[in-house]
């Protein structure tokens, strides 16, 4: 007699969309597909929650006519994958996405935020922006106080990292006439 191993079932983006039409998820709950996987993230607390308002607050009005701002909305990324990023600039688009979800091509920067999710983001999810080519991943680490810089993705990572802290500026490498301190953010 052989053995067979269980399998897991991956799920797709049309299977995914299939099973949200069909309220199979709890309204609230915070579902992600990752991989072909459907992973439930952790609650937002209270500190997260704060400092994405703060860069939702700041960085709209630096963004204003030069990008679209997307807040804890999916994201396309090939037919596995819909991650729900905390924050990403957008390419202008006249409709601004109302007939389909953005995709890699479409993000200028994208933010996590992260305190309990932090190996997560520093791994899984920087992985995975790496390999749909996101030009610039930014990682809010509220553990360290700190904002983690990913560049130039380049198979499975990014070339370039870089930490910077509260005394620091940044330049946004997609719109570089937009320069940042990290005190505003922090």
């Amino acid at each position: 007699m052989s053995t067979v191993n269980p399998t897991k079932h991956l799920t797709n983006l049309d299977e995914w969309r299939r099973l949200g039409e069909a309220n199979i998820f709890p309204p609230d709950s915070r579902l992600e597909l990752i991989d072909g996987e459907i992973l439930e993230m952790a609650p937002i607390g209270f500190n997260h929650a704060g400092h994405l308002k703060r860069i939702n607050n700041f960085l709209t009005l630096l963004v204003a006519g030069k990008a679209i701002v997307s807040v804890q909305d999916p994201l396309q990324l090939g037919d596995l994958s819909e991650p729900k990023p905390d924050f990403m600039l957008l390419k202008p688009n006249p409709d601004f996405y109302s007939s389909r979800h953005p995709n890699a091509g479409d993000v200028l920067l994208l933010i996590e935020v992260a305190d309990s999710s932090l190996a997560f983001d520093q791994n899984q999810k920087q992985r995975l922006y790496a390999l749909h080519d996101i030009p610039e991943y930014w990682l809010l680490n509220l553990n360290d106080n700190c904002l983690e810089v990913y560049r130039h993705p380049h198979g499975e990572s990014y070339e370039q990292k870089t930490t910077l802290r509260a005394g620091d500026t940044i330049s946004l490498s997609q719109l570089p006439d937009i320069t940042i301190k990290l005190s505003d953010i922090l």
